[in-house]
């Protein structure tokens, strides 16, 4: 409709116009390249997600650890990020377990505080040297990694758009004050004389 109203108006300007295209692309890209672009991020992040979910799945075993005693540091614990709520309910403990080669190992593992005594046991996971690792990720977690990947591709897209079609109408409305000034600096040294033709 904007479009449509400028058509014939004598009042129109070549920056309205302008204007009035700018409005136009900026609201297609918004409604089709964002999408599009956060649809195409989140295919192809879906698709790396899944591919390293079944790389940790190949390659991360659970085992059974036995609790040793108390941790002497933190260090060699795994942090499991998607865990990170529940952080003040675990403890770190030097705990043993035989890694998938079939050797025994010790280390430091964090568990729940109940099975912090020496003696219980509880479920680690292991990576093929028989490493303490996080547990692998599953399938609901990466499409969600994709599904944010994607969206948040979209908004920036959009976001990026919007940024563009502002920088433009502010160009425009500066190229038309500077217009207007030229003209009225023209004009206006003669408005309301007699005889100045105005």
């Amino acid at each position: 409709m904007g479009l449509w109203r400028w058509r014939h108006n004598s009042l129109c300007r070549t920056t309205d116009l302008a204007e009035a295209w700018v409005a136009f692309a900026a609201l297609v890209l918004v409604c089709l390249a964002a999408p599009a672009a956060g649809l195409l991020t989140g295919a192809a992040t879906h698709a790396s997600v899944q591919q390293t979910a079944r790389l940790q799945q190949a390659h991360r075993h659970p085992v059974t650890a036995e609790v040793l005693g108390p941790a002497r540091g933190r260090d060699g614990v795994p942090r499991d990020p998607d865990a990170s709520a529940d952080h003040r309910m675990r403890k770190p403990v030097r705990a043993g377990w035989t890694a998938p080669d079939g050797t025994l190992r010790t280390g430091t593992v964090s568990v729940a505080r109940q099975n912090a005594q020496p003696g219980d046991t509880v479920r680690i996971w292991t990576d093929d040297r028989g490493r303490p690792v996080n547990r692998p990720m599953d399938a609901s977690t990466a499409r969600e990694h994709a599904a944010l990947a994607g969206a948040g591709v979209a908004v920036a897209s959009a976001a990026l758009v919007e940024g563009v079609r502002r920088l433009v109408v502010r160009q425009l409305t500066q190229r038309r004050y500077a217009r207007l000034d030229r003209e009225w600096a023209r004009t206006g040294p003669d408005w309301g004389r007699t005889g100045a033709g105005s």
